[in-house]
């Protein structure tokens, strides 16, 4: 009879560990990753990062056998695999491929070598756990998983900026994530579930207010690690202050799981209730695309201008988010545009990365004459951003703009394309002198490391590919969230 029990409640758990076998694959090799680095030698210590890189491969693997098989839900429905699940882990495993190479130069033989790669691990975990999340306790660990080693990252360097960035970094999070938890445990309050399934249908008959302060509680810590207004003050500090390589990581990796989250809450959880999600987050969408650009006219730092870019693209990503459940475009908009932003917006940091001493926009002039294909790869990645075509960002631009129109959000898709068109004039800041045949031989254009300059060319390529190859990718997007 208890052995009966048992396979019952098996069962009805549902507890295959090949329904998350990305996230396993990866959660595995950051542990032995963190053991191999206790007893590997300083010059041996690269062995943990070609680790990482093979777990990231069979993670990728994994991700794209797992999309060809029907949605499933694990572990009594508290994670889904879904098309949104599938797409963000191809798209974070494949970054953080991208990012362990740019680290390669940068931190070959550094003292705490091993513990870097461990790091970027276990946030791209918290950020896997945070898009297939479908229950709040779930979402608060991934949420502390994908935040907790990301301070770390930002402070690796132990300078002063670093240090900086790390503080600004770990105090704005640990107050959202205060106000996170203290919104989930009013909507447990309101629903007497966690789980997304039994909350969603609950959450209707729950008071009014109590559901819009659990919602917006909820909605600060996802926020904050999406890097949107009001929550997005640690971005520009947290950016600079790091290395390139966790710079690239923090503008991109988080941003995906969060985003991915945002979309499961919005049209799973939060969608028949009476809090005014679409409005609050137009709202959001707005704030953050126009307080993002109107902030990067102003950087003359490469990294604080693609720091405050990063906060602009987030007003744009929001706007499928917006009309999730209104417009059937939605869903496939923001995660063929996340994929896009995510190889695009680090190329440009590769670009940054592969020339460590050009840290103003003035520093670039000259580019193309003396690094004629780095040049090539920044003016790709810059007019990427823009959305400028042919690149994968023009589609999903045009997509997110159109699913805005398709769901009554005429006036939220006109402020953004007038924000596109006046982001064209910050990034051409760093264009111009970079394809400018001035200049004069300083240092600052002397090339960095070859995986960095390697992953530049190559995020261009998919950048502009992923353009002409949308009308193949997109469908394979589409389907209904797991419920």
């Amino acid at each position: 009879m208890t052995a009966l029990i048992g396979t019952n409640v098996m069962t009805d758990m549902n507890e295959n560990p090949l329904d998350i076998l990305p996230e396993l694959l990866l959660a595995a090799s950051a542990v032995l990753g963190l053991l191999l680095g206790a007893w590997l030698p300083r010059h041996r210590q690269w062995l943990v990062g070609l680790l990482a890189a093979v777990a990231a491969c069979a993670g990728l693997v994994a991700a794209a056998l797992a999309a060809a098989r029907p949605d499933v839900t694990a572990f009594g429905g508290a994670f889904t695999a879904d098309p949104v699940t599938s797409t963000s882990r191809l798209v974070v495993l494949g970054t953080l491929l991208l990012v362990l190479a740019l680290a390669a130069g940068p931190f070959h033989a550094h003292p705490r070598e091993a513990e870097f790669s461990v790091l970027l691990q276990l946030s791209a975990l918290g950020a896997l756990l945070l898009a297939g999340t479908q229950d709040l306790l779930l979402l608060a660990a991934a949420y502390l998983l994908a935040s907790i080693p990301a301070y770390a990252l930002a402070g690796f360097r132990k300078d002063g900026p670093g240090t900086e960035a790390a503080l600004k970094y770990y105090v704005l999070g640990a107050l959202l994530g205060v106000l996170m938890l203290a919104g989930i445990t009013v909507l447990y309050a309101a629903g007497r579930a966690t789980g997304y399934p039994l909350l969603g249908p609950a959450l209707p008959e729950a008071p009014d207010v109590l559901v819009a302060v659990g919602a917006v509680g909820l909605l600060a810590g996802v926020l904050f690690k999406a890097g949107a207004v009001p929550a997005h003050f640690w971005v520009p500090d947290a950016v600079q202050g790091s290395t390139s390589p966790v710079a690239a990581f923090l503008t991109t990796i988080p941003k995906i799981g969060a985003l991915a989250a945002l979309l499961r809450l919005g049209e799973v959880l939060l969608a028949g209730s009476g809090m005014p999600w679409a409005a609050v987050l137009s709202v959001v969408a707005a704030a953050s695309m126009t307080l993002g650009n109107l902030a990067a006219f102003f950087q003359d730092d490469v990294k604080r201008l693609l720091a405050y870019s990063a906060v602009g693209q987030v007003g744009y990503l929001l706007l499928p988010i917006t009309v999730a459940g209104r417009s059937d475009l939605a869903q496939e908009a923001l995660l063929y545009y996340l994929a896009a932003y995510s190889v695009t917006n680090l190329g440009a940091f590769a670009v940054v990365c592969a020339l460590p001493r050009a840290t103003r926009t003035g520093d670039y002039r000259g580019l193309a004459r003396r690094r004629p294909l780095l040049a090539a790869s920044l003016v790709i990645c810059l007019l990427g951003l823009v959305g400028t075509p042919p690149t994968g960002v023009f589609v999903g631009k045009l997509t997110a703009f159109s699913a805005a129109l398709d769901g009554g959000y005429a006036w939220l898709a006109v402020l953004a394309a007038v924000n596109t068109v006046a982001s064209l004039f910050y990034y051409l800041r760093w264009i111009v002198p970079a394809v400018s045949s001035g200049g004069h031989e300083d240092g600052s254009t002397a090339p960095g490391t070859r995986p960095a300059r390697a992953v530049a060319y190559t995020a261009a390529a998919i950048s502009v590919g992923l353009g002409p190859a949308a009308g193949l990718v997109l469908p394979a997007l589409s389907g209904s969230l797991t419920a």
